[in-house]
């Protein structure tokens, strides 16, 4: 009998030792306990070889409500709590999520910019500074804030944007003072920077200091995920122009060859947006290059019509060393008041097949009528 007692008391103890260790090892590394919503353990639909460490998803435009003009509010039902409920579970099971912040987060105040003398129309993008507790529930960790619309409240809407961003400890690059962010997840180290061609960015046109950037990143890191804001706007410019793209009241860039430059010096992964549109994917030295990603939470304050209403998640599996494995296109549509759900008609997918098809004929990749991108 005795011996019965030592015995289940062994297995006792080894088995409640074996549950701690899995628990443990399940909490993923760089994660904070006190975060809400963020990572949940949710299957991934992209099959993930055992070499492969990394599972990254990007998602172009995130607009998620406007509190300016002050008399006109538009911001979404519940305050914008549920805006990204239907597609949150495939950013929350990835390694590193990425949008683009196209607005600044500022309550109140700030210096609205002048419209341009030409009479070209203009836009001024401000939304509540709560509404960053809706990325961070929705599983982002990495926000662009290189674009044409983090000046539209002049510096102090800028600085405040950065200091709400930094107060919740979710890293952000694009700015002189954020040239760069670090994150670490399951022993594998991800670095992010961002650029575009307006005031108050990280320039894409200081060629030299974007081969700098990268450079150091690709030193220090396992992965390096590139964002770039530039290109015309608008459903006339789908396609990847392979020259310099310009309009007012700047030049808008060569993304073509931005993104060859990026990934030569050492990028892993080069996501577009800006155009408001999805544009082609390429291959370039087993480096994945999503040229845009269109306007994914944008319900107020943009077209929303044809190809601007549709837009790719971009789930994308590399190994450690950055190399290309499997992606994956995940269709969404929005539409007036209503953020980001998956769409059924698949049109982005469509959509980035057709044009990767025309601009890179080339391409050693092949897309799937599901979404599926793999190597021929």
């Amino acid at each position: 009998m005795l011996k019965l007692k030592k015995m289940w008391r062994w297995w006792f103890l080894t088995s409640l030792v074996f549950v701690v260790l899995c628990w443990s090892c399940s909490k993923p590394a760089g994660t904070s306990s006190s975060t809400e919503g963020g990572k949940k353990p949710v299957p991934a639909t992209v099959a993930v070889p055992a070499d492969t460490f990394c599972v990254i998803v990007g998602t172009g435009d995130v607009l998620p409500g406007l509190n300016y003009p002050e008399h006109v509010p538009r911001l979404p039902s519940d305050d914008g709590a549920h805006i990204f409920d239907s597609v949150c579970d495939i950013l929350q099971r990835a390694d590193i999520a990425f949008c683009n912040l196209e607005t600044v987060l500022l309550d109140t105040g700030g210096t609205p910019k002048k419209a341009p003398a030409s009479g070209w129309p203009c836009y001024w993008f401000r939304t509540p500074e709560r509404y960053v507790n809706h990325l961070i529930g929705a599983g982002y960790d990495f926000v662009s804030v290189a674009n044409n619309h983090q000046m539209d409240f002049g510096w102090e809407g800028r600085k405040h944007t950065l200091y709400v961003l930094d107060s919740v400890g979710l890293a952000c690059a694009g700015a002189p003072t954020h040239r760069t962010a670090i994150l670490e997840r399951n022993g594998v180290r991800y670095g992010f920077c961002a650029f575009s061609t307006n005031e108050g960015c990280v320039s894409m046109t200081d060629l030299e200091g974007v081969k700098s950037i990268v450079s150091e990143l690709n030193l220090k890191c396992d992965v390096v995920i590139v964002s770039v804001h530039a290109g015309n706007e608008g459903v006339n410019y789908r396609h990847v122009p392979f020259a310099g793209e310009y309009g007012l009241p700047e030049p808008l860039g060569d993304v073509h060859h931005f993104a060859h430059l990026c990934v030569d010096a050492g990028a892993d992964v080069v996501f577009g947006h800006g155009p408001h549109v999805s544009r082609a994917v390429e291959l370039y030295k087993d480096r994945l290059i999503a040229y845009s990603l269109g306007n994914f939470c944008t319900p107020y304050g943009m077209s929303l019509s044809s190809s601007c209403g549709v837009a790719p998640m971009l789930e994308v599996c590399v190994n450690r060393s950055g190399n290309f494995v499997s992606a994956q296109i995940h269709p969404v549509v929005q539409s007036w008041g209503r953020g980001p759900r998956i769409d059924p008609q698949r049109r982005a997918i469509r959509e980035i097949k057709e044009l990767t098809e025309e601009d890179f004929p080339d391409t050693p990749l092949q897309i799937a009528d599901d979404g599926k991108i793999t190597k021929k």
